[in-house]
């Protein structure tokens, strides 16, 4: 293992940057080269199909047969022109990864010939096997059968001469096994609840979008350095390594100079990206180094989401070109910042207006604030499910540390607008209004876009940060799925706004005016949601306390936040809304603690062959050169020994104290898999491998740290952080 650390050590010396064939054209002149957009349907389809398909995707309305075969045909010829061979149903299956099966639209005649064909049948669905992919029970492996279906909301795209059709995947009876299909549904249930608030304000709404930008965090490590660390290759983590003298302490790598290699690659995965119509807008150096950053710009939510999968696929496949490799894992490098996903939230309007942006009218901030209290207000109220929807093995090592959003939910507003929510609250009785008062209420709130011009600095230690049109959920994680926060915000959104039209009804068909109505029931949940706004410090030890004194829940470990989403409260929102029932939400539960249990079984097996097959023999060598170097000295020099050899007996005592722990700790390790893998219940084995076997994997990792600081470096196995953790 040493000569393969020094080999690869090696190569990156030589490594040049690798420049990528990059057009010479603007950007806008091949944005969406590779997207079967609505342009080009126009071109492709007759006006008939292209009129029921942008209707079909405007009004969620079914596509009819004849329609699917005009579109399938006009994708065909678009796709083929463009070089594309195959064609394959592109979902997202509950595995952390995309899912594609390519068939061919070459076929065969009978008595020689061939043709190609795609119809409409194919594309409309599919039939993946469902029994192969993550399904919590839902499926048996002799019940194989399982649909992808075409979702024609977000278009079609071409990827290494296979046309992909973004699709739903559900069970055979029906249930989802993925993450659009509830994303969809969430997206319905908010579009129906925000028109019916708004339809308060202006009568010409009749749709809200909800819009996302998520922000892409990642690392990039050497392919060399990668393939020689078996923890990275099969973890996506370091399971060991000391912190470098050198990393991110001087602040010296946020937004610096790109390297050349990375320049490189950025170019590189960008160009894809652009084709591929994602609007990518900004990339930079994060706070850790090798670790960067890239955003897109805003787009409606399912679309955005897709782009991101979409994106991560890229990038790991463009690195490869550019000898490096891509780390989306939240921690993959201890003592220095992990990776996170910000999810941007925001409601738009069919007709052009952010319902999260103040206006320039009373009227208009009337409206943003309703819709800004609901959203606090719905924090309020499913906060825990906010954190429990993120929680993952791998972004358990990120959260509550003073590098990301804390374990605890917090809303920040900052204080002008708290400022502006606690007048309201003084200001706004229950008693009838006289008209000076509304006016003069009314002419205070339209204040507020010249009020925010100046506001206050941004939280970077809160959850779900209010920053000047939209909410940012800070608690995502780099390897999440955009869709797993996005479904529990949008389903929460839509049982507090279906709530406020209830209760604002009530006042008004009591003979209350409706803008005091609406005032007054704004003002019910300014006093309400008050515990969960925070301005402060969300990573002090003194807001965990305050939290609880609130009455704030949090969550205490992993599967703590699984069992989150089965408690009756949640089932019964996710039903009232039909994002899931409960068969499908025990399901995820189920999948959740399996893949929890897989990865810390895969690390525990990673890190006991690398201790004992790498780390204690190497030590062990190291132990055996200094005890020779002992004799000598007590040979050559009988009456200096004791002074001598102080230190290296030192060292070998050191040493054979962490080889001893390192073993110990291993077989203690290993009986307590053994223990949890005899459990037939799968959320007592989570749980004990959440809480017995995982701690090992820590006391293992610290006394081989430590003995990575006393063993000669030219014997150590293993690349460390001081060469994994730049570029040249």
């Amino acid at each position: 293992m040493a000569t393969l650390r020094f080999k690869a050590l090696g190569e990156i010396s030589r490594r040049e940057p690798i420049e990528p064939e990059l057009s010479d054209k603007k950007i806008s002149d091949y944005f969406g080269a590779d997207v079967f957009d609505r342009e080009k349907m126009r071109q492709y389809i007759s006006k008939e199909a292209y009129e029921s398909l942008c209707d079909a995707i405007d009004e969620g309305r079914r596509i009819d047969r004849k329609i699917a075969n005009q579109v399938a045909q006009g994708m065909k010829t678009w796709a083929m022109e463009k070089g594309a061979t195959h064609y394959s149903h592109w979902f997202q299956p509950l595995n952390d990864s995309t899912a594609e099966k390519h068939d061919a639209f070459f076929e065969p005649m009978w008595g020689g010939g061939s043709f190609e064909t795609f119809k409409g049948e194919l594309l409309v669905q599919q039939e993946p096997d469902a029994s192969s992919f993550p399904n919590g029970g839902l499926r048996n492996t002799f019940e194989a059968r399982g649909y992808s279906a075409w979702d024609p909301s977000s278009p079609a795209f071409i990827l290494d001469k296979t046309l992909c059709i973004p699709s739903i995947f559900i069970a055979y009876t029906g249930e989802a096994l993925d993450f659009k299909t509830p994303l969809l549904k969430s997206l319905t249930a908010v579009d129906k609840a925000a028109v019916e608030v708004c339809q308060y304000f202006d009568k010409d709404v009749d749709k809200v979008n909800v819009t996302l930008g998520w922000e892409q965090e990642y690392f990039l490590v050497d392919e060399a350095l990668f393939l020689a660390r078996p923890d990275l290759m099969q973890t996506g983590r370091t399971l060991m390594g000391h912190i470098a003298a050198k990393d991110q302490q001087l602040d010296d790598h946020y937004f610096g100079a790109i390297p050349d290699r990375v320049l490189e690659f950025m170019k590189d995965f960008e160009q894809q990206a652009y084709r591929l119509g994602i609007p990518l807008k900004t990339r930079h150096n994060e706070v850790a180094p090798n670790q960067f950053e890239c955003a897109p710009m805003f787009e409606e939510a399912n679309i955005a989401v897709d782009h991101n999968t979409l994106l991560m696929t890229i990038m790991r496949r463009v690195a490869l070109r550019h000898k490096l490799r891509v780390l989306f894992h939240e921690k993959p490098f201890l003592g220095v910042n992990g990776s996170g996903k910000h999810c941007n939230w925001s409601l738009c309007t069919n007709t052009g207006v952010n319902l999260l942006a103040p206006g320039k009218t009373p009227k208009n901030n009337i409206q943003f604030l309703a819709f800004f209290v609901n959203t606090i207000m719905a924090a309020h109220k499913f906060g825990v499910l906010f954190m429990a929807s993120i929680a993952t093995q791998s972004n358990s090592h990120r959260l509550g540390a003073h590098e990301a959003p804390p374990a605890v939910m917090s809303v920040f507003t900052g204080s002008t607008l708290s400022a502006v929510l606690d007048s309201l609250e003084q200001r706004v009785s229950e008693k009838k209004m006289t008209p000076d008062e509304k006016t003069e209420i009314k002419l205070d709130i339209g204040k507020i876009p010249n009020i925010l011009l100046d506001n206050t600095d941004r939280n970077r230690t809160s959850p779900f940060a209010f920053t000047g049109n939209r909410f940012e959920f800070r608690a995502t994680g780099s390897s999440n799925n955009c869709a797993a926060p996005l479904i529990v915000i949008n389903t929460a959104i839509a049982e507090q706004l279906t709530q406020f039209k209830e209760e604002v009804d009530k006042l008004i068909a009591k003979g209350i005016k409706k803008d005091e109505a609406i005032l007054q029931i704004i003002r019910k949940y300014i006093i309400e949601s008050k515990n969960i706004r925070f301005e402060g410090n969300g990573y002090s030890t003194e807001w965990l306390r305050e939290a609880a004194e609130r009455g704030i829940e949090s969550i205490g470990s992993v599967p703590d936040a699984f069992k989150v989403s089965v408690r009756k409260d949640a089932i019964a929102l996710f039903e009232k809304h039909g994002i899931f029932n409960e068969a499908e939400l025990h399901a995820r539960y189920e999948i959740n603690m399996e893949n929890l249990v897989k990865k810390i079984q895969i690390e525990s097996r990673v890190l006991a062959d690398l201790a004992a097959n790498h780390i204690v023999p190497t030590a062990i060598r190291y132990q055996n050169i200094l005890i020779q170097n002992v004799k000598g000295l007590k040979d050559i020099l009988p009456d200096e020994y004791a002074d001598m050899a102080a230190e290296e007996i030192r060292t070998i005592r050191k040493i054979a104290r962490y080889v001893k722990a390192i073993r110990e700790n291993t077989y203690h390790m290993v009986d307590a898999r053994k223990k949890y893998n005899a459990m037939d219940d799968i959320v007592a084995r989570a749980t004990g491998y959440s809480e017995e076997v995982q701690p090992y994997l820590d006391k293992i990792r610290h006394d081989i740290d430590k003995l990575e600081l006393i063993v000669d470096d030219e014997l150590w196995p293993l690349p460390k952080y001081r060469e994994m953790m730049s570029i040249n």
